[in-house]
């Protein structure tokens, strides 16, 4: 569907900073980003996210929820971290997205702006976890919805799984950045995810990037698993 390049981020999921930098070190050569999220950071705090990070560009996915101003507070106390992109629950509504996007915009200099992306549905819920929180519309249904609304409150992207690639961009166009995890290699396995496909599969339907993890760094050889992925991309 999309010509653009979807680009590689390698999920550095662990409690120990020495592993993910080993991590980080093994895919440089493949991986256009690293992702810490909240394993990382609640265990190793701001400063080890940081020195982890180094050089590469950082994916931050700490998806802030919570009343505007706290959300804006917290996104002031994240700057020194320089990431590329963080995260947002699109579900904190309209008035949360628009705070975010001022703080964002207030806290960080226009060359080194990271762009804001509001999570949608989580790719480990299906539609019986969401009619279990009392949302009735299936998947794609609510992720249409949230991404609208992130959209016009201020967010740059979204994230999303693979199976709502195709839907947000008859929706939205280009417009929104697309950063998806629920990515699965042929033959990996599913773990806790539910809405997944292939590398190949997402770039075809238009993500600008997918996130890798588990399929990656739980490999006997790190390397030569996100080069694997990595020549998919480039198909």
């Amino acid at each position: 569907m999309s010509a653009r390049r979807t680009r590689l981020i390698v999920a550095l999921d662990t409690k120990d900073a020495a592993q993910a930098a080993r991590w980080r070190d093994q895919t440089a050569a493949s991986a256009d980003a690293v992702k810490l999220g909240l394993e990382f950071t609640y265990a190793c705090g701001l400063d080890a996210v940081r020195q982890v990070a180094g050089p590469r560009s950082l994916f931050l996915d700490l998806k802030l929820h919570d009343i505007p101003n706290t959300v804006a507070s917290a996104i002031g106390s994240l700057a020194a971290t320089r990431p590329a992109m963080l995260t947002i629950h699109a579900m904190g509504g309209a008035a949360m997205i628009a705070a975010a996007r001022q703080a964002v915009d207030r806290a960080f200099p226009p060359e080194a702006r990271p762009l804001l992306l509001a999570v949608t549905v989580l790719t480990s819920m299906d539609a019986d976890a969401l009619h279990g929180i009392g949302i009735a519309d299936d998947p794609c249904r609510q992720v249409l919805r949230l991404g609208a609304l992130a959209m016009e409150s201020g967010a740059d992207g979204l994230v999303c799984s693979p199976r709502e690639i195709a839907p947000l961009r008859d929706r939205l166009g280009g417009r929104a950045v697309l950063v998806v995890p629920g990515i699965r290699p042929e033959g990996a396995a599913m773990g806790d995810q539910k809405r997944v496909m292939t590398p190949a599969e997402a770039s075809r339907a238009g993500a600008d990037w997918i996130v890798v993890g588990r399929p990656i760094t739980t490999a006997a050889d790190p390397a030569a698993a996100a080069a694997a992925v990595a020549a998919e991309l480039a198909g």
